[in-house]
Order: C-alpha cells, then structure tokens, then sequence
C-alpha cells in the first residue's frame, strides 16, 4: 500500500507516523508546500517573545529524522496542485525548481490546515504587517524587530494566537495595543468571564479596544472605525480559514465555510481518500452540531485514526470538545464545551453558576483565586461547557472538567469526585467539587440565582428588599445602588430589619457568605435570591477600571483580589 499525505504538520505528521507503526511495508509520502515538518505552531508566538530561544525547538521532526525513524519519505517545498481521483495521482510542484511530476497513490492524506485571513483593507500588504501561522512568518517577525526596532505594535484580532501575540511583544519590550471586533476578547470565553482578562490586560499597560475594527492602515497609522492608532508594526490575527482549493476542485465535498466534509472515520465523498485537522469540518462534541474549531490535539487525533482505518482498524472521531488553554503573563485562561453563546445557538435550555476558589489551601503560602464558571443542561443537569480565569491552577482544573465531559458528567457529579489533596496542591473541597456543591445547591432547589445582568432592572422601588451582607471595610471599596448593607455575621441579630413580605435579594464578594445569609433567611421563611459571582463579578464586567486604578492596585481593581 502506498499512501500520499498532503500537508506534514499536526494532523499529517500524526497519520504518518502512526501508519508507519501499524504497517511496516507501506510506502507513504509526505508532501509538504513549506520548509518544515512537524513544527510547533504553539510555540510561534513565545520565539518572538524570548521564551524559546532556539529556533530548532520548534520543529519536532525533519526530514531526515522522519527518514531515519519511520522510514517516510518527506518532501518539501513540494507543493499538490491537483488530485485526479480516476487516476489515483497528485500533482505536485517542485517549489525550488518549478518542475511538476506526477505521484500515484493507494490512499490519500489531505492535512492541508488552515490559512490566516487577510481582510480587504486598504494598506493590508505594507512591509511592517505580518501574520503569524508557521515558521518562516515568525522569523520574518523576528528579523523585524531585531533590525528595525519598533517602538510599537497594533495586534488585530484578540483571539488565542492575538492574545499571545500581544503578551509576547509587550515582553519584547513594544507597547502594544489589541484591537478586536467583538465586544471582548477570546470568543470562546462569555463576556463576564473575559472581563477579568481586559482589566489584567490593562493592568499591564496594554491598551484595548473592544467593538472596533480596522478600516484602512495608512502608513503608519491604523484608521479604526473609532479612532487611529500609530504603530511601528502590526500584527494581524482576525482568523483562519480551511485551505481546501485542491480538495474542492476534484470533486471533494465541503461546507459552506469551505471546511471538507469527512465522517467518523475522516473519509470524504470519494473513496481512497481522507481529510483531517484545521481543514475539516467537525461535529462539536457537547452540541452534536457541526462546527469549525481549528485546534492541535483534535488534529493530531484525527491523524491517528484516519491511519487506523487505512490499514483496516476500525477507529471514529468522536467530535471536538474545543478544550483550550492560554498563558497571558501570569495569569492563565482556559475553556472546555459550549459558552452561552453557543448553547442558545444549539437550542439548549441551559443553567450556570459561578465559583471564586482558591487554588490550593488558604493557608498555605501563595494561594490564588480562580473565576470558575458551569453551563449544564437543565433537563439532563448534564455539564455542557467550563470556562476558569486565574493565576495558578486552572489547567489542573479545566482538564478534570473537560474529562468530565466527555465522560457525560453531570454537574452534580462532581461532588463526588475524589481529587489530590495536599496542602500545596489543593484543598479538601477541590475547586472542582465545590463547583459541584454549588451546582448541586441550585438543581435541588436549596438556592436561587439571579446574575449580574440582572441586577440593573431589580426594581429599587421597595417592593424587594436588596441586601449587602459584606463587610463595612468592604462596602466603602465600592457598592451596587440600591443595596443596604447587614454583614453577615450581624444578620441574625438584625434580622427584624428586613421585611418578611418581600423577596430578598443577596450579594457578597463571591457568593460564598451571601449563599450563608440565604439559608439563614430561607430558614425563617424568606424568598431569597443569591447573586452568583457575587459583587467581585458584577464589578469586573459593569465599572469601569482605568489602567492607572489597575495598576495602583497590584494588577487589579479593589475588590477583585485574585490574590488572596
């Protein structure tokens, strides 16, 4: 059997190596357009940054040590340009020398990833604008800045590879600005749960602007829809897009994105032949629906079973789950499953609930808070998607909730789960399990929620009653109009204050004491409503923080004390 892989990063490299494993009298090829094989795209942004400073750590095999290992035969600077299905062969071009020839092929391989969009702007292609996608753009970044020295940058586009970008050129010592379309930044992140990332941005004097975008770059000036920026360069992360030309013009079905429809065992419309990676379309794990979500570990996975099947074993993608992780400075972001948005758009009747935990136990040196954040679905209570924001301990975390999705958890569920406890590591009630607790607390009914959306059209007109139960140092950092405040550990002795004919309506700074006071409420026949999240919530996505507050305050506004 002879196989042909077009494409020889993740999701190529991947079904090569893997096919090598299972046969080892296939021939297979690999035909690479560019000059590297297996190469980190990853880890592009930190060779900017300085944080990888060898260049050969981002490539993970060669040529030569493909040969040497799997006895695979990589070609590169060979580029497909037709596939002739009746035939069995490729076209392919000789990018060094112009020569085209003619390979045949038992199965075929299309890894062809997916391509960086460039929008229709005017100044698009000037010298100084530069997209980030494989190894020659990052060192023509580099070069850059090494032989120019720039004194500023302007990153369009603040999703996973902007974010980084933005963080990594601030290091280089740039100032940097992030521009970005949508109303915050990271898509998959809700806006409440992002805007815990704008401040820590902000703080560290990076500047943002959100619901703008770019109309024209003018020599050095970006014309925004809303304002101009000046930048010495500009880097452009708006997106990628399925590379799939070859594949759509031999006959090979695709979407309307362009992404190459392939079943659960990555086979197309014409046999013989499979796609994988950043050019396929996806069935997203958690909705069933299908999806675009361009990432490394499904790429690699997919590899592996279109190799499975080649030779005969039967292996099916079950769907993405879209688990992801950032490093922005010292804080960490990371998100698994369906956010709101995409649980409206699948239909799903969905509840939530917010956490503010420590990453390991509190009086233990260095604890930090995490924002943690549940959907579940609210008639199977089936955890739909996870997203956590902090500074030590959330990939730990997210990865114990991504499992427990793709296990089908529900979120009560995860108060069972025993999980490593030590005081450095963790704490007897894991984050996770508290997340559950919660949860937990909602679906039995022994707590009602109200959100922070919700607090500006509670009516202040007396007929609730709006209860601050923090403490008076906390409350003269910042307040929600309309709430009185009883600290909780007054509340009993206080309790002839509040009207027992009214709804009540509770916030603390996380939602812990104000749950505390519900339950002492509900006890002596209150309808009480918890704020999840609490004010430190509602105050990082509704007031408003300069960078100069940020700052003053170690990084983050009063009360959103990360550090605890």
């Amino acid at each position: 059997m002879k196989t042909v892989i077009i494409g020889g990063v993740a999701g190529g490299a991947s079904a090569a190596a893997r096919l090598r494993r299972l046969d080892e009298s296939a021939e297979i090829i690999i035909l690479e357009r560019g000059e590297y094989v297996s190469f980190a795209n990853c880890g592009l942004p930190y060779y900017i940054g300085g944080v990888i400073t060898d260049k050969n750590n981002l490539t993970l095999q060669t040529p030569e040590s493909f040969r040497a290992r799997f006895q695979i035969d990589v070609r590169v600077n060979s580029e497909a340009v037709k596939i002739d299905p009746e035939s069995k062969t490729v076209a392919v071009k000789n990018l060094k020398t112009g020569e085209t020839y003619q390979e045949s092929y038992d199965t075929l391989i299309l890894s062809p990833g997916a391509e960086p969009i460039r929008p229709n702007i005017d100044g698009i292609d000037s010298d100084f604008v530069f997209t980030l996608r494989n190894i020659p753009d990052t060192l023509k970044i580099k070069a850059y800045i090494e032989q120019t020295n720039p004194k500023s940058a302007v990153v369009i586009g603040g999703g996973y590879i902007g974010v980084e970008m933005a963080e990594n050129l601030k290091e280089a010592g740039l100032h940097v600005s992030i521009v970005e379309l949508a109303d915050h930044l990271i898509a998959p992140l809700d806006f409440d749960m992002a805007a815990d990332v704008h401040r820590y941005i902000q703080s560290k004097g990076m500047e943002l602007y959100l619901n703008n975008g770019v109309k024209a770059i003018d020599g050095h000036t970006v014309v925004l829809q809303n304002g101009e920026l000046q930048a010495d360069m500009v880097i452009l992360s708006v997106g990628v897009r399925p590379e799939t030309a070859i594949a759509k013009a031999c006959g090979i079905g695709t979407n309307s994105r362009g992404s190459i429809l392939v079943d659960r065992n990555m086979k197309t419309n014409i046999p013989s032949i499979y796609a994988v990676g950043d050019a396929v379309e996806v069935r997203d794990f958690v909705s069933g629906k299908p999806a675009f979500i361009p990432l490394a570990g499904p790429a690699n996975k997919q590899g592996r079973i279109a190799a499975d099947n080649i030779v005969g074993i039967p292996s099916e993608y079950t769907g993405t789950q879209g688990s992801a992780v950032l490093k922005l400075f010292d804080m960490t972001v990371a998100t698994t499953g369906l956010n709101e948005k995409s649980a409206k758009a699948a239909g799903i009747e969905y509840d939530k609930t917010y956490i503010y935990s420590g990453s390991h136990a509190s009086y233990y040196p260095d604890a930090n808070n995490m924002s943690i954040k549940a959907l579940w679905d609210k008639k199977t209570r089936k955890l739909l998607g996870a997203q956590i924001v902090g500074l030590d301990g959330v990939d730990k975390r997210m990865d114990v909730l991504a499992t427990a999705i793709r296990f089908g958890a529900k979120i009560t569920d995860l108060t069972a789960l025993e999980l490593c406890y030590a005081p450095p590591f963790g704490s007897a009630k894991d984050p996770v399990n508290m997340l559950g607790f919660v949860g937990e607390n909602v679906v039995t009914g022994k707590v009602k929620q109200f959100f922070w959306h919700d607090v500006e059209n509670l009516p202040r007109d007396g007929s609730v009653t709006l209860l601050d139960v923090r403490t008076a140092a906390e409350v003269s950092f910042g307040k929600i109009d309309g709430f009185s405040n009883i600290p909780l550990d007054s509340l009993r002795e206080r309790i002839g204050e509040i009207p027992k004919n009214k709804p009540v309506y509770v916030h603390c700074h996380s939602g812990l004491r104000s749950y505390i006071a519900c339950r002492i409420l509900a006890g002596r026949g209150y309808d009480c409503y918890n704020l999840a999240g609490g004010w430190r919530l509602y105050e990082s996505v509704k007031v408003p923080v300069s960078e100069t507050d940020a700052v003053r305050n170690g990084g983050f506004p009063p009360g959103m004390d990360f550090c605890v």
